[in-house]
C-alpha cells in the first residue's frame, strides 16, 4: 500500500512539474533586431525587454501618434535605409528618438533622427535659424544612414551601432574595452543607452503587432495629428 501511494504521489508530482515546465517554455518569446536574436533566454535581458514592451502598451501610451508617424515616415525612410545597406529595423529609431516630441532636446539635438548640430554639419546638413535640414525627413535620413554606416564599419554589430548612435562611439568603445565584453546586452551602460535597443525592439513590436499591445490595427487609423517634419 505504501509503495502504491508513493508511486501515485510521484506520478502527480511529475505531472505538475511537467505542466509547469511546459508553461515556462511557452512563455518564452523570441525577438530580433537587425536580424540578430535578442537573447531573451537571459533572465536580465528578458526582464528589461518585458519592461519596455509594457511601457509602450496602449494602456500606458494612450495615443496613436507613434503609429501615425510610422504611416507617414516609413515610406520615405525605408528605401533610403536599403540604399545605404542599413537594416530595415532602424526605421524605428526616429520613433524612439523623437516619437513624442518634435522639438529640440536639452542637448541641442533636433529633427526626427535627433541629430546634434555638429554631427549634422559634418554629415552635410545645413543647420541655421530658419533653414535646418535636420527637420527635413529625406535629408536627415540620408545623413543618419551615413553616420550609421560609419558606426557599423567600426563596431561591426548593429546593436552596438544603435548604442553608439545614442551615446557616442567613444563611450561605447571605452565600455567595450574596460568591461571586456563584446555584446551590447552584456554591457553596463547609462540607463538611457542601456535601455535603448530594448525600446527599439518594443517599438517594432507595437508597430508590427498593434492589437497584441492594445492598439487597433494601424491600417484603419486616420492620419490626423501628423508630425511637422518636412519631406
Amino acid at each position: 500500500m505504501k509503495i502504491l501511494l508513493t508511486l501515485v504521489f510521484l506520478f502527480i508530482g511529475t505531472s505538475i512539474l511537467g505542466h509547469k515546465d511546459n508553461r515556462q517554455i511557452k512563455s518564452i518569446q523570441f525577438y530580433k533586431f537587425a536580424n540578430d536574436e535578442v537573447p531573451t533566454l537571459n533572465h536580465y535581458v528578458d526582464k528589461k525587454l518585458t519592461h519596455s514592451l509594457k511601457n509602450y502598451k496602449y494602456c500606458n501610451i494612450g495615443s496613436y501618434i507613434l503609429q501615425r508617424k510610422a504611416v507617414k515616415m516609413f515610406p520615405i525612410i525605408e528605401p533610403i535605409l536599403k540604399q545605404y545597406g542599413i537594416p530595415d529595423d532602424f526605421k524605428y529609431m526616429p520613433l524612439v528618438e523623437s516619437g513624442f516630441d518634435d522639438g529640440v532636446s536639452k542637448a541641442g539635438a533636433a529633427g526626427p533622427w535627433q541629430l546634434m548640430p555638429g554631427i549634422a554639419r559634418l554629415l552635410g546638413l545645413k543647420v541655421r535659424r530658419g533653414n535646418d535640414d535636420r527637420y527635413n525627413l529625406h535629408k536627415s535620413t540620408v545623413a543618419a544612414c551615413k553616420y550609421l554606416r560609419d558606426l557599423h564599419n567600426e563596431f561591426n554589430d548593429w546593436t552596438l551601432v544603435a548604442a553608439a548612435y545614442n551615446d557616442g562611439d567613444g563611450k561605447i568603445r571605452k565600455a567595450l574595452r574596460t568591461q571586456q565584453q563584446h555584446s551590447y546586452f552584456l554591457l553596463k551602460l547609462n540607463p538611457e543607452t542601456g535601455s535603448y535597443v530594448y525600446k527599439l525592439v518594443a517599438m517594432k513590436q507595437i508597430i508590427e503587432y498593434p492589437t497584441k499591445y492594445g492598439y487597433i490595427n494601424s491600417s484603419i487609423m486616420g492620419l490626423d495629428t501628423l508630425p511637422r517634419f518636412g519631406i
